[in-house]
């Protein structure tokens, strides 16, 4: 008689490119759930550091870890694809390989999801400092109560470079697995940066009820040398081809659609700053000169000091 495998209630999904240093606290913290069932799938992407020999040595202590070996490094978006289809959980979570969760985060996520008929879930999030330390919340609690749900009008004006004070793009959603494969949704491997946006923001586009859970469950690890802090026109260039084909794929109410005419003339803002910021190092008087001409908006960012600017719109389109 062939045994029936049970569903986990979570796949954890981890992308892991060099991440020898953090990577068990990552795989550690995911098995010390609390409450339900679970599976965590590590995706190696071509690493040339030790993680492929940590992930497997996490394997044979705790068999429900798994390890998935990328052919080719392709980016995070790719193997968190990988991770998702190969996910059997009822509920498919996303961690960063140099990040941790608390224990009771997928307990209480589920059951706020379950009390809501939802099929997303967001939660807050504490942030550690470079130097280490009690961690902070990144959002007011008595803000995400009050809110309840997640809406999309609200997500896209939270990542409007510029003029955001908060980014609800640093949330780490759960996923109904049925959900994300009823309507295809994946990561767009185009993007290295703000893959998570768009995919939060076409799954709530999609009609996913999107249930806030206030209480701090995901815990965010600032470190130094991070690649992703690095901002580079082409991943604007990027971001824009994302929401573009964002916008082909659904039809957005009147107030989405204004914040996301915001959004996009605030990717293009950003990317004649970084264009004027390069002309500035080079002492390129003509250079400056035809980028204020073409956009004359961004010449108002040189108010402020450049390093503090480019701090600023970082953490508004959602780089960490």
């Amino acid at each position: 008689m062939t045994s029936v495998v049970p569903v986990p209630d979570v796949s954890f999904v981890i992308a892991a490119y060099n991440a020898e240093e953090t990577l068990e606290r990552a795989i550690d913290s995911a098995l010390a759930q609390v409450d339900v069932s679970l599976e965590v799938i590590v995706v190696d992407d071509c690493s040339s550091d030790g993680t492929r020999e940590l992930a497997l040595r996490c394997r044979d202590r705790d068999d429900r870890v798994k390890l998935i070996v990328q052919p080719v490094n392709g980016g995070p978006a790719a193997a968190r694809n990988a991770g998702f289809d190969a996910a059997t959980g009822r509920w498919i979570a996303v961690l960063d390989a140099d990040d941790t969760i608390h224990p009771q985060r997928l307990k209480r996520m589920i059951a706020r999801a379950e009390a809501m008929d939802a099929r997303i879930v967001v939660d807050n999030i504490d942030v550690v400092p470079l130097e280490g330390g009690q961690p902070t919340a990144m959002f007011s609690r008595s803000d995400l109560e009050a809110r309840n749900t997640l809406e999309l009008a609200d997500f896209i004006e939270s990542n409007i470079i510029f003029e955001s004070t908060f980014n609800f793009g640093y949330m780490k959603p759960i996923f109904r697995r049925d959900f994300l494969n009823q309507h295809g949704l994946r990561f767009d491997e185009n993007l290295r940066i703000g893959e998570d946006y768009i995919l939060l923001a076409s799954a709530i586009a999609s009609g996913g009820v999107c249930a806030i859970e206030p209480e701090a469950g995901y815990v965010y690890h600032l470190r130094h040398g991070s690649i992703s802090r690095v901002l580079k026109p082409e991943h604007l260039t990027a971001m824009l081809a994302g929401d573009e084909k964002f916008l082909k794929r659904f039809s957005l109410e009147p107030r989405a659609m204004t914040a996301q005419r915001r959004r996009t003339q605030s990717i293009r803002e950003a990317a004649s700053f970084l264009t004027l910021v390069d002309e500035i190092k080079k002492r390129s008087f003509g250079g400056i000169l035809k980028t204020a001409i073409d956009n004359p908006r961004a010449l108002k960012h040189l108010r402020m000091p450049i390093a503090v600017r480019m701090r600023r719109f970082a953490r508004a389109a959602g780089v960490s």
